[in-house]
């Protein structure tokens, strides 16, 4: 079965792209959560205007992606959490919470964007990707640090 993506589908294609996927993944899963349309002659004219409409969008979204980008590279963000032994963090340093503090500072991020394969569980200083556009990705510096432990007077 032929169909026309509606959407970026990761591992089959790019929006308006024409894929030849199994008739099963067509009809049960791709058309009825509108992620793609039957590649008729109709929906190919269709496709045709959405493509040229998507290239002039893409080409505004990269170029103020790639503005972001020099305002993100200068962002430094830091975390304090709780240290146990080896300076191994209680809890960690997640997408989420990098999105929220980059929200914090002005940036509207949001956090699937952010790509640490797996949290933060150690301190130091990371160079956290964030996807902005499929072409381009900036880099956070995050820093984690042990939190500054009140020591009681006996």
């Amino acid at each position: 079965m032929e169909v026309i993506l509606k959407q970026d589908i990761e591992k089959l294609g790019h929006r308006g792209d024409i894929v030849k996927v199994a008739d099963g993944y067509g009809r049960n899963y791709l058309l009825p959560k509108k992620l793609a349309l039957e590649a008729t002659a109709a929906n190919k004219a269709v496709i045709e205007q959405m493509k040229a409409a998507a290239v002039r969008r893409s080409a505004k979204e990269k170029e103020e992606a790639a503005q972001l980008v020099t305002q993100l590279d200068a962002v430094s963000l830091v975390f304090e959490r709780k240290v146990g032994d080896h300076d191994h963090l209680f809890g960690s340093v997640t997408s989420s919470d990098i999105a929220q503090q980059l929200e914090a500072k002005g940036f509207q991020i949001d956090r699937r964007k952010v790509h640490l394969d797996e949290p933060l569980k150690q301190t130091g200083e990371f160079h956290i990707p964030v996807k902005l556009h499929r072409e381009v990705t900036a880099h956070v510096k995050v820093v984690v640090k042990a939190e500054e432990q009140e020591v009681a007077a006996e």
